[in-house]
């Protein structure tokens, strides 16, 4: 059985919103302008995780992102993320372009617990802000992985949206990448049945 493993930038705030001002947002772009000199130490953590990475799940918009800037790219980080099997929750035409992707058709809750009970290893979900919150509303994440970039935006779409209860979470991790990054690992507690 695998593990369901949220991996996202976000600033101190909480937002995920437009990282590289390509949606417009008038706060948009805040990734590349506060990540400075920290990038080399924040592509290591990056890389190291792909590596580990038994599966990557994705909703269509962050699928999309990803395989523009990943599936011509040179170099071992992005051999990984080609390799790696991609599953992709989405409603639309099933027009992907990147190897080794297969859509999760149906009930995304019931195809990714499917998925889950398939996948030895961990299945990391990129980015993919609205099925992050479908995932935890629905008990089916294990662990958040946070890189918290040191920005307050004030505004923009957040992470976590409204859930019908509580989603308890344990750290177990947290270290500083870089000068400024905060990588924080969070157990999320299983809810009683």
């Amino acid at each position: 059985m695998g593990t369901i493993v949220i991996n996202t930038n976000l600033t101190l705030d909480g937002v995920v919103e437009d990282p590289t001002g390509e949606e417009g947002l008038d706060r948009g772009g805040w990734f590349d302008s506060t990540m400075g000199a920290d990038r080399a130490a924040w592509a290591e953590v990056e890389a190291a995780e792909a590596e580990a990475t038994a599966a990557i799940l994705m909703g269509r918009r962050s699928y999309d992102w990803f395989a523009r800037r990943w599936q011509e790219r040179p170099g071992p980080w992005a051999d990984r993320l080609r390799a790696a099997p991609k599953y992709v929750v989405t409603s639309s035409d099933h027009d992907l372009v990147w190897d080794n992707t297969t859509v999760l058709d149906g009930d995304p809750v019931e195809a990714v617990k499917r998925l889950r009970d398939e996948v030895d290893g961990e299945v990391v979900v990129y980015a993919s802000r609205q099925l992050v919150q479908v995932l935890l509303e629905h008990d089916l994440v294990d662990q958040i992985r946070l890189i918290v970039l040191p920005t307050v935006l004030g505004a923009g779409l957040r992470l976590f949206g409204e859930t019908t209860s509580p989603v308890p979470v344990r750290l177990v991790d947290c270290r500083v990448i870089g000068d400024g990054l905060a990588f924080l690992t969070y157990d999320v507690s299983r809810q009683p049945s």
